[in-house]
């Protein structure tokens, strides 16, 4: 099972200016979120942001907000309890009809066709925000896909249960290149060389 850029979200998770400082590994979870942002871009994959109490801990460094078509301001450590499910899964369009159409209990049920189902999330702090906004959308039946190298902590330890507790919920554990890989598939891929040269 390999990801696949045209059926995939990315959401990066409480990259904020006032929590940051106290993240293990900060300045480098910081890096490898902005080449999944630019990676994302590259590939016309959506990009979401969320920010928790951002009055208090201030709001997502510029360099990743600049990326996120929306951020999502929110006090519960969960997106998806503020709306983040309805900005990836956005109302099914209503079927139109006329008088021979089935009746409603034989319909198949409506589709976007524009839907994309697997969510690449990564942020801060990886055993807060990330992982209660992760177990929601497995919960929600999206596909979720953590990438390793671009969350922390405050501590180590703390980081690594989550990614345990995430992979026995049914995540699927990634890093920032497996993901750039996967999203690609070939060498000939147009954005190749631009890939490339983000994850040198």
């Amino acid at each position: 099972m390999l990801l696949d850029a045209a059926e995939s979200q990315l959401v990066l998770v409480d990259y904020q200016i006032r929590l940051l400082p106290a993240i293990f590994e900060g300045a480098q979870v910081v890096a490898n979120a902005v080449r999944l942002g630019q990676l994302a871009r590259l590939m016309e994959v959506p990009v979401w942001g969320t920010e928790q109490s951002p009055s208090k801990l201030g709001e997502n460094v510029a360099e990743v907000k600049a990326l996120c078509a929306q951020t999502l301001s929110k006090m519960h450590f969960s997106g998806v309890e503020e709306g983040l499910g309805e900005w990836l899964r956005p109302p099914a369009k209503p079927v139109g009809g006329n008088a021979r159409s089935l009746p409603k209990h034989l319909q198949k049920p409506a589709t976007n066709a524009d839907e994309r189902n697997t969510v690449v999330i990564a942020g801060c702090e990886t055993h807060i925000c990330l992982l209660q906004t992760a177990l929601d959308l497995l919960e929600d039946e999206f596909d979720v896909w953590v990438v390793t190298d671009a969350c922390s902590s405050r501590t180590e330890r703390n980081r690594d249960a989550a990614f345990d507790r995430l992979a026995g919920a049914g995540a699927e554990l990634v890093t920032t290149e497996m993901v750039a890989f996967e999203w690609l598939r070939t060498a000939e891929h147009p954005a190749f060389k631009s890939a490339q040269a983000l994850i040198k």
